[in-house]
């Protein structure tokens, strides 16, 4: 494996690594779709551990079904199994299952487990080690194994040793959930079995079952956004043993008591900053925005965690890292960000001038031109006059919305800084404009404000706090930022739109709502094509600057047509979005 460390700061090397975990997974699974919850804290005691950890669930969603395996695990909580025990066993399981088939394929993640494995064994072997712990000493023997191919133990820790070996011949998925649900009976809880019933029973558990289970305890106040994410992913990924119709009707929807709703706004003040608006302000935007296919959305206003924290909790030390991360990419590039500044801010600054440049021409009224007097009487060419005609940069007022999704997490620091160039190239032209970000947290749009029109170039520099989560309901926040941007005096109108062309949310589906349609896929692209094309007849000359990989191009394509810039390279981003701006400046 090529050494991640070489040149990077301990944060980049966080983030590369995510990058690197991320493109394991999908290259080992064959699935660049493919979505998991990847143990990315483990990194600091072992980068092997967390990059095998990527291997393994891409293998195993490439050999088995993660989704049947993942509904076990799902039914065997919740009739009550402990859930650090049962995902240590299923580990050691999953491992056994797919570690052979893997490495016949690729010979390197026979290294790579190894490492991962010695790692493991150092780092948890007086846990694993201690008394009354045979789940325990049977994972010291597995991994003794995968060092060296031999293991010593006591007769009854090596029976089961040769019983989690068996899994290497493993079929189907069943054989797995079958080996994980013994071994947990038989050394975890004995007395489960006797009080629960047997694996038919934990299978026999219902979606109604599944759906009225007490998730709720993901929205305390130290629950890791990951895992409410991955909860949701779950419940979204056709999981429950519906009929297909039924599946497919209510894919993407979760069930939430209205005592969760409640919950859910304390979490996203104590996660994403509280609100600039008041209670009732934001119910007057919500019942005029909210509408139609998102009628059963809300909108949140705030100026992000940094800035109006509730407490310093996990999300803002993870901010804050952010910031400095972003901060750092920005000094890494400074020459060439100042340079896409200068010229863009230029470009319009140029173009404004020239519109303030007076217009001169014949007219039949204004001031008169002695040289034209000998017409009276003579011809019927009454234009002896000549009219001037100024027009002013008044006329222009820009506002720029940036797909803060999770989707972008993985260039998030470019991102911000695109997003810095475009304000900070704004202000050097003297155009009022305003910057938001938008990410989607359950029902809740989540805007977050940068600057507004008329700050000071100062406020360009809080584009560094740019971080990304969570999903992303393109629609919404496009009505919302335009709905703002019309009430504006100026006569043109401009929205630059930074995305990734993956529009993407999943419904929470609340007592007695509308049930709309899950806003994924061509449902949710056709959404946010139509609103692009609303605002543009209402006015609004949109432009979508693509920040996304280029699989997602058609869709980009879809949703801006032929306003949409594709910044390929740092460097070419003042050129090719300067370009639409002057066109935008020239022809208003």
């Amino acid at each position: 494996m090529q050494e991640l460390t070489a040149g990077y700061t301990e944060e980049e090397y966080e983030y590369e690594l995510q990058n690197r975990m991320r493109n394991l997974l999908w290259t080992v699974s064959g699935d660049y779709e493919l979505d998991a919850e990847l143990d990315v804290g483990s990194f600091r005691q072992s980068r092997f551990i967390a990059l095998y950890d990527a291997v393994k669930q891409g293998a195993f969603a490439r050999y088995f079904s993660r989704d049947e395996f993942g509904m076990y695990l799902m039914k065997k909580l919740y009739l009550g199994a402990d859930e650090a025990s049962l995902s240590n066993l299923a580990q050691m399981c999953v491992d056994q299952a797919v570690a052979d088939r893997v490495i016949r394929e690729r010979r390197g993640v026979a290294t790579l487990r190894r490492k991962a494995f010695a790692d493991l064994l150092e780092r948890d072997f007086p846990r694993l080690s201690k008394p009354g712990n045979p789940a325990g000493r049977m994972k010291i023997a597995m991994l003794q194994e995968g060092l060296d191919g031999t293991f010593t133990a006591e007769k009854k820790i090596r029976e089961q040793v040769q019983e989690l070996f068996s899994l290497r011949d493993a079929g189907s998925t069943m054989e797995v959930i079958r080996t994980v649900d013994a071994f947990y009976n038989r050394l975890v809880d004995p007395q489960f079995e006797a009080q629960h019933g047997d694996l038919s029973r934990v299978l026999s558990v219902s979606a109604e079952d599944l759906k009225q289970f007490d998730w709720q305890d993901f929205l305390n106040e130290t629950a890791a956004e990951s895992a409410m994410e991955e909860m949701m992913r779950q419940m979204n990924s056709g999981l429950l043993p519906e009929g297909e119709e039924e599946r497919k009707a209510r894919a993407g929807q979760i069930l939430v008591s209205e005592e969760a709703a409640r919950k859910m706004y304390s979490f996203i003040e104590l996660h994403f900053g509280t609100s600039y608006m008041d209670e009732r302000e934001q119910k007057r935007m919500n019942r005029r925005i909210c509408r139609g296919v998102h009628g059963d959305c809300k909108l949140y206003f705030t100026d992000g965690i940094l800035q109006n924290y509730v407490r310093e909790n996990n999300t803002y030390v993870m901010a804050k890292r952010t910031l400095e991360m972003n901060q750092r990419f920005y000094r890494q590039n400074a020459r060439v960000s100042r340079h896409n500044i200068n010229e863009l801010g230029d470009i319009l600054r140029r173009s404004l001038q020239a519109r303030n440049e007076e217009e001169r021409y014949a007219s039949s009224c204004g001031t008169v031109v002695p040289a034209k007097l000998w017409k009276v009487g003579r011809s019927e060419d009454a234009r002896l006059f000549r009219k001037e005609m100024k027009r002013h940069n008044s006329d222009f007022v820009v506002d720029v919305l940036i797909d803060a999704s999770g989707s972008q997490r993985s260039r998030q620091h470019m991102v911000a800084l695109q997003g810095y160039i475009l304000s900070a190239a704004l202000s050097r032209a003297g155009l009022p404009h305003r910057v938001f970000s938008f990410c989607t947290f359950w029902d809740h749009t989540v805007m977050r404000r940068f600057r507004e029109y008329d700050e000071g170039r100062e406020a360009d520099w809080r584009l560094m706090e740019f971080t990304s989560s969570s999903n992303n309901r393109d629609g919404l926040a496009l009505r919302a930022s335009a709905d703002g941007l019309l009430e504006r005096p100026e006569e043109n109108k401009v929205l630059i739109v930074l995305s990734d062309g993956r529009p993407n949310d999943l419904v929470v589906n609340r007592p007695n709502v509308r049930n709309p349609a899950v806003y994924t896929g061509e449902y949710a692209v056709k959404d946010t094509a139509a609103e692009v094309r609303r605002l543009r007849s209402q006015g609004i000359a949109v432009l979508g600057v693509f920040a996304g990989e280029e699989q997602d191009l058609p869709a980009e394509r879809r949703i801006f047509g032929k306003d949409f810039a594709y910044i390929r390279d740092l460097s070419t981003f003042a050129h090719v979005v300067g370009r639409y701006l002057k066109k935008q400046v020239d022809d208003g």
